[in-house]
């Protein structure tokens, strides 16, 4: 399990892909000025994809319906970009990925919109989750294992007071979108803990709440939310692991 092992031909497609992800990442940015309504920045970043030549791997999958998941204050994730708005204060958390000849890129992003000082708190949490962002990147060695990514998330969020969602993970990337083997975010858990090697590709994606990570699912079969409304907050990167160790490929 969890044990493919990319080219680097493989590596360089989803090295590209990954550039779409950032690309649509900058563009998003860009529009989520408070007002904006959420289409506005579905549509952002599929003009990116359209000039880049790429595909979405979100748009229809499982019957998802946009590019993007946006997902604004107690969302934690899997938000449909509709008319609703955001304003100024606002922690949106951003999911969007791409395709270049069959090779996938996936990333993840939180904001607040309007700029930090319009939500300490908000800015806050995401400063925590962009650090377990970084320490579950680091901890990705070959020769460990994927449980020490768990290890390192979950000790940056419990220092910062913050919890961490349990049931949604990091995974596998290559040829789909979601591979072998599940990366956890909390430990400690239940369940396979492979070995890391050199060629694997893995999206490292930790979501961490301000509150209890305790979340639900909404009528609409996709929205997931806090129970007690705290807020939450989402990051990712897809990471190719080298025999000297994790290179970031949604990165610019």
């Amino acid at each position: 399990m969890g044990t493919k092992r990319r080219t680097p031909e493989q590596v360089a497609v989803m090295r590209r892909a990954g550039r779409v992800v950032a690309l649509m990442h900058e563009a998003v940015r860009a529009a989520a000025v408070p007002g904006a309504t959420l289409a506005v920045l579905d549509q952002a970043a599929s003009e990116v994809l359209e000039q880049s030549g790429a595909t979405s791997n979100f748009l229809g999958y499982h019957g998802y319906p946009a590019v993007l998941c946006a997902s604004p204050n107690d969302t934690v994730l899997h938000g449909v970009p509709n008319g609703s708005r955001i304003e100024e204060g606002d922690l949106l958390s951003i999911d969007c990925g791409a395709v270049i000849d069959g090779w996938h890129g996936d990333a993840a992003f939180s904001m607040v919109v309007g700029g930090e000082a319009a939500n300490p708190e908000a800015a806050a949490l995401i400063r925590t989750v962009e650090a377990a962002l970084a320490a579950g990147i680091a901890a990705l060695r070959p020769g460990g294992r994927v449980g020490d990514v768990a290890r390192a998330v979950t000790a940056v969020a419990r220092e910062a007071g913050c919890d961490v969602v349990k049931h949604y993970v990091g995974h596998g990337i290559g040829r789909q979108m979601h591979e072998e083997p599940d990366v956890p975010n909390l430990w400690p858990f239940d369940g396979p803990n492979p070995r890391v090697r050199a060629g694997m590709c893995l999206a490292v994606e930790p979501i961490i709440t301000a509150g209890r990570a305790r979340v639900a699912t909404e009528e609409d079969g996709w929205t997931v939310k806090t129970l007690d409304g705290s807020l939450a907050a989402h990051a990712e990167h897809s990471v190719h692991i080298t025999p000297d160790g994790p290179v970031i490929l949604t990165a610019l």
